[in-house]
């Protein structure tokens, strides 16, 4: 049993943080009762604000002494509760904790503090010339959440996810000793990649309080192609063709018609073009225009020879921008269109999504629910979303579970995976249980046991 918070533990807290870091009880914010989704929720006994390696490190040491459980939290942008206290405790927010504190151009390497967000790092280094792929959608998440999650996002495709990025962390353990794992060294087989174990660990092997990232130089041209379809089977069964085909985008999206209505009605902006039923989104950056022509022009052909309408080039800023804007609104517009929404976050071979997204289809009609979708084509990984609309929580839950189970029974059928990029967190556990065998399982949870035999970081998530 797990500890409950007394006053001798607010007053430690409040010594080590101070008095206006450390929130109690009723005083602590709704919005630190759940994530992005709001599908799980629980309040923290008590919500602190760390502003330091030390104070974090402090804080664990005391709380396994006490076997207190603690919840990292960064922007609370996650989707599946990972960040969501479900056995009370500690809250330990770091989302104050947001430095860059180095950028070595020697070595193509920045150091930020776990609270920087992902818009600062994109912003700071483009600055500079530089360039750090990853590209999830939200571009208001932290880098921590991004490195827990080892989120992947639109670029996956040409420059792979976070963890191809990450050179070294430092990192508090549960018992609050503190460890650095990597560095910035491009090659490293010293022993376990501990630092690869904590990258997509969702906060429940350690907490990372310093990042060392790798940049790349930015590419000085980009080029978006948006290809109109007849049916989003055709668009997606084009995918396979165009990475067989060596011209390799910086992104490959795919789209449908509702989800691009939704996203002009929720922006108050128009698309370029919404009078097709499905889409292709692509695209291409380099040094220069000719090496970007070269490749968009082999793809364009190759999808007008497998039945595209169209291939609208939009090679100015103001129109990337206006494309990739409506992208990145999609999921904030098909949250608008409904009262609420769950995400089912499945990656499978690239040859298997125009196939699962035909079973979504047919399994809106057979289930009678509202089923949207989007994602990344070039590498397997879709965002379906089941909508509530109308229904009472009780038909909501059913309906809810039916095609959860459909979906991820599909996505094993297929040999995916349970999430893409999102993490298990606690709304997803019983599916990665699922879909993984048992000595499978005794690994994670033997790797758990090792990092905090005490079960009090984050537990309750992923095992």
């Amino acid at each position: 049993m797990y500890k409950k918070i007394d006053k001798n533990d607010i007053d430690f807290l409040i010594k080590v943080c101070g008095k206006e870091e450390v929130i109690v009880g009723e005083d602590i914010s709704e919005d630190f009762s759940h994530d992005e989704l709001g599908g799980v929720e629980k309040y923290p006994e008590v919500l602190v604000y760390a502003n330091s390696t030390e104070q974090v490190s402090e804080i664990m040491k005391y709380s396994y002494e006490k076997n207190i459980p603690v919840t990292p939290r960064g922007q609370g942008t996650g989707l599946v509760g990972a960040a969501v206290a479900i056995n009370g405790g500690i809250m330990l927010n770091l989302s104050k904790m947001n430095k860059i504190l180095e950028l070595d151009e020697e070595n193509l390497t920045l150091t930020v503090e776990p609270g920087v967000l992902l818009m600062t790092i994109g912003q700071y280094v483009q600055e500079k010339d530089l360039f750090y792929p990853p590209d999830p959608g939200e571009k208001s998440a932290t880098i921590a959440g991004n490195i827990n999650t080892n989120a992947g996002g639109m670029r996956a495709v040409k420059y792979g996810v976070t963890r191809d990025y990450v050179r070294g962390l430092e990192v508090v353990l549960p018992t609050g000793e503190i460890i650095n794992v990597g560095g910035k060294v491009v090659k490293n087989s010293s022993g376990y990649s501990i630092k690869d174990l904590i990258v997509g660990s969702e906060g429940t092997l350690g907490i990372v309080t310093k990042a060392i990232l790798k940049l790349l130089p930015l590419p000085k041209k980009d080029i978006s192609l948006l290809v109109p379809f007849p049916d989003l089977t055709q668009a997606i069964e084009t995918v396979p063709k165009i990475i067989k085909s060596k011209s390799i985008p910086t992104a490959i999206e795919f789209m449908e018609r509702d989800v691009i209505l939704a996203s002009e009605e929720f922006l108050g902006k128009k698309f370029p073009d919404n009078t097709s039923d499905a889409y292709l989104l692509l695209k291409f950056d380099g040094n220069s225009k000719e090496e970007i022509e070269k490749e968009y022009e082999n793809v364009a052909h190759l999808c007008l020879d497998n039945g595209a309408y169209d291939v609208f080039i939009s090679d100015t800023q103001e129109r990337n921008e206006s494309i990739w804007s409506a992208r990145g609104a999609f999921l904030e517009a098909i949250k608008a269109s409904t009262t609420e929404i769950d995400e089912c976050d499945v990656v499978v071979p690239r040859d298997k999504v125009a196939e699962f997204i035909r079973y979504t289809h047919d399994l809106q009609k057979e289930l009678n629910v509202r089923i949207k979708s989007f994602g990344h084509a070039g590498d397997g990984n879709l965002h379906v979303y089941t909508l509530r609309d109308e229904m009472d929580a009780e038909t909501w839950e059913l309906k809810l579970k039916q095609s959860f189970d459909c979906m991820y029974k599909k996505s094993r059928e297929l040999r995916g995976q349970v999430s893409g990029e999102h993490g298990i967190g606690y709304a997803k556990k019983e599916y990665l249980h699922e879909s993984q065998n048992e000595p499978y399982m005794n690994l994670i949870k033997n790797i758990k046991v090792a990092f905090d035999p005490k079960n009090i970081l984050n537990p309750g998530k992923i095992y």
